[in-house]
């Protein structure tokens, strides 16, 4: 569990914490980041706020989603989809 700031959207700090795990190279490209059930138990929160991390970093082009299989760290620089 994290201790969020009340004055900011809680989905938007959850980013910021995948967004530093993968540009500090904590996530590597090709590799899996959390499950939504792994958000939901690591940070605590909704199911539909852990999907709404992922659809925003898939959307910044941090991340791409093989269905059935997870969600991975893209290339930096490369869009994948």
């Amino acid at each position: 569990m994290h201790d969020y700031e009340p004055d900011r959207p809680i989905w938007i700090q959850v980013v910021e914490i995948l967004e530093s795990r993968i540009h500090s190279g904590e996530y590597q490209p090709r590799h899996l980041i959390p499950s939504e059930s792994q958000m939901v138990q690591e940070f605590g929160v909704a199911r539909t706020t852990a999907r709404k991390v992922v659809a925003y970093l898939r959307d910044q082009g941090l991340v791409y989603t093989v269905p059935q299989i997870g969600t991975f760290v893209s290339y930096p620089g490369r869009e994948t989809g």
